[in-house]
């Protein structure tokens, strides 16, 4: 069995990520600090590793006789990371540095790395494809251009295999709907289910381009094994359509609230076909049938 490590693996996206690579036969590490990340996420069949990205030394022997990792771990927070630029700093570049490092030594094969639609800020040109020039807006989106950047020089001097997988909103079961920086559907959901009003800020006519878990990681396991990448190359991961946040309510239901705007995006929408081409990847799940899912189990 192959060896696999997935940091961030008790977290949202990792822990979906896991359970797909136990399913076709890998042995799976987990290396999260469970700061965010829950316990109860890692699948019973995968090995869970309770370290700090931050700790290179505890990285290096666990990183032993593996042949790819999945770098999820990060602190995902637009608004934390402006609150808060060196705690997040520590967590998404040099935790990711050392990962980095922890497979070079390793002579693992490649390294996939969780990277952000953050990098591009507030473009003016709808869809935002991988050529445009990054512009970022906050901390948390400098620091995910950082690690693009880590990622295709550790690629061209050292030979470690990596690609960046620009996420835009990804949702589905296991999202955190709590606190004050929680994914916005897994938010709603909460709200609507406390009987409160669904919040948005501004006035909601902002879009958001939404992709649904399951289709978030096939692409990553396709990114596993694709032959058309591993140069540190950049590829968005969304749906490629733009949904409003009215819509957006209008979908989950309940009453509505408009709270004043804050630092953000005004439209996200994603150009796919680099990824459809390099990974041969579709996504397939639309909004109205995702939300539908993880309205069924609230």
């Amino acid at each position: 069995m192959q060896k696999i490590i997935v940091t961030g693996g008790a977290g949202f996206v990792g822990s979906h990520i896991v359970d797909a690579l136990v399913a076709a036969g890998y042995a799976v590490h987990v290396v999260d600090n469970l700061s965010a990340g829950k316990k109860e996420n890692v699948n019973a069949k995968a090995f869970l590793h309770v370290v700090d990205i931050r700790d290179k030394e505890k990285l290096i022997p666990i990183f032993e006789n593996v042949e790819y990792v999945f770098h999820e771990a990060a602190f995902p927070r637009v608004q934390y990371s402006i609150d808060n630029p060196i705690e997040t700093n520590e967590i998404n570049v040099t935790g990711l540095l050392n990962v980095l490092e922890a497979s070079r030594i390793n002579k693992v094969k490649r390294v996939i790395f969780a990277s952000s639609s953050s990098v591009y800020g507030d473009q003016k040109i709808i869809p935002w494809i991988e050529t445009m020039q990054e512009s970022p807006i906050s901390p948390y989106g400098a620091q995910k251009h950082i690690g693009e950047i880590y990622c295709k020089l550790y690629a061209e001097i050292y030979g470690l295999e990596t690609v960046c997988l620009r996420y835009l909103n990804v949702y589905g079961p296991r999202q955190n709907g709590e606190g004050e920086y929680a994914g916005v559907i897994a938010k709603f959901l909460d709200f609507k289910k406390e009987n409160r009003s669904l919040t948005i800020t501004g006035d909601g006519k902002q879009t958001r381009d939404f992709i649904y878990i399951g289709d978030a990681v096939k692409a990553n396991l396709l990114a596993l094994k694709s032959e058309k990448v591993g140069k540190g190359e950049t590829l968005n991961i969304g749906s490629g359509l733009g949904t409003s946040i009215n819509h957006l309510a209008e979908l989950i239901g309940g009453k509505v609230e408009y709270v004043k705007s804050r630092l953000e995006s005004k439209n996200s929408v994603s150009d796919i076909t680099k990824a459809k081409n390099l990974l041969n990847w579709q996504p397939i799940v639309s909004i109205e049938e995702g939300v539908g899912e993880m309205k069924k189990g609230t």
